[in-house]
């Protein structure tokens, strides 16, 4: 059943051309085309970039960290309690009074002792500055080598300069060498995402990172076994060069650095319109949509591959649509990224109803800082944060 399958998913008229065979692509006078088994290698390699990500954290990032004034979050260790604890995994993380009622009866607490320990519980899982910090620089660290690469070895390529070239003698097209590297490294990178997510910081957008990871590796395994390198390298590089800026706006939000968060933030913005609503749909989708009609008859992977693009630019317009927003609402009532509070789950969720800084004197800022403060009974002098909302957002972009 399985070798039947396999014949059925691998036949010809799914994946080439008319009138071409796999035969036609198998290597010959020192010529080497792409073959499915390469794809295997991204695996051993994802966990080697995870073992890098590891100690380049552990020796750059978190010293790096130190030096933008971001500093270890130690957290308060509450006291260990089955019945509060199984609540809090299998009921909910936020009781109402009721519940807290009924559990301070049960475990012979005080009403007050159950909050304060929900309160440090929750504490426990909130993600520091420090971890963020360290993923966005692995991020940052990663895409510029990649896009620096990409650069690098598409640079001297004719297809780059004139997309008639990205056709020509498809799909009989061998490999380069740099495509390949190119092009494992950065599936490889997807996989090393996927496997990493479950001792990432949990987000809210966690689904999504899950189907933008994996739409990613499903592209690239599609375009290299149906031999559209050529293509593929252009989307890969239209679409890395953004993601420099957004991780690096990530990294100074975390720390601190209002100014040059909000300036990368628009570099990002800029980037990012220009390379996804401008050359994306009216160069390279023109050349995967338009192009190949000249050289051939449209074909089923030919049709695959333009859908994917779409659906890939309808993601596009519908990020851009959030980014224009922001850049509206940072224009409009000047708000600037604030450093995130050791306490708060993420620097960017209240805005304060007076537009400026807020000191707690509102009643809706008193219940923001009681929460953030938490046991200490202080409050924090804090600045209003859509700008640094607009990073967090941003980064679903990714």
């Amino acid at each position: 059943m399985f070798q039947t399958f396999k014949e059925w998913f691998w036949l010809e008229r799914f994946w080439l051309p008319p009138t071409i065979k796999w035969s036609d692509l198998e290597d010959h006078d020192g010529l080497i085309f792409v073959k499915p088994s390469h794809l295997y290698m991204t695996i051993p390699y994802a966990f080697v970039l995870i073992i890098i990500r590891h100690f380049f954290q552990k020796f750059i990032a978190s010293p790096l960290a130190k030096t933008f004034g971001i500093k270890e979050e130690v957290q308060k260790k509450i006291t260990p309690n089955t019945v509060l604890e199984n609540f809090f995994k299998h009921s909910t993380r936020k009781p109402s009074q009721t519940d807290i009622y009924g559990l301070a009866k049960k475990c012979n607490l005080t009403e007050r002792q159950v909050e304060r320990w929900f309160r440090s519980r929750q504490n426990q899982d909130r993600p520091c500055r420090m971890k963020k910090f360290q993923e966005a620089c692995w991020r940052f660290t990663f895409y510029l080598i990649i896009t620096i690469a990409g650069i690098a070895f598409l640079y001297d390529k004719p297809w780059v300069y004139d997309l008639w070239e990205v056709w020509n003698g498809y799909p009989r097209q061998p490999l380069l060498p740099s495509q390949y590297w190119y092009y494992i490294l950065e599936m490889s990178f997807y996989w090393s995402l996927l496997f990493s997510l479950g001792s990432d910081i949990k987000r809210k957008d966690f689904l999504a990172h899950v189907i933008h990871h994996l739409a990613a590796v499903s592209l690239m395994s599609f375009s290299w076994c149906a031999n559209y390198i050529r293509s593929g390298t252009l989307v890969m590089i239209v679409h890395d060069v953004a993601d420099i800026w957004l991780e690096s706006a990530k990294m100074f939000s975390y720390a601190g650095w209002k100014q040059t968060c909000n300036t990368l933030f628009f570099i990002f913005s800029t980037v990012f319109l220009i390379s996804r609503l401008i050359i994306f749909p009216f160069w390279i989708l023109y050349c995967t949509l338009i192009l190949p009609l000249h050289y051939l008859q449209p074909f089923f992977s030919y049709i695959f591959l333009n859908l994917q693009l779409m659906v890939l630019q309808v993601l596009n317009l519908y990020w851009s649509y959030f980014i224009l927003k922001m850049l509206k609402r940072s224009i409009f009532t000047k708000e600037s990224c604030q450093q995130q509070p050791s306490g708060s789950s993420e620097p960017w969720k209240q805005r304060c109803p007076a537009g400026g800084v807020c000191s707690g004197h509102h009643k809706s800022c008193k219940v923001l800082l009681q929460n953030t403060v938490g046991q200490q009974g202080s409050f924090r002098t804090q600045t209003c944060a859509a700008a640094s909302q607009r990073v967090s957002c941003a980064a679903q972009l990714g």
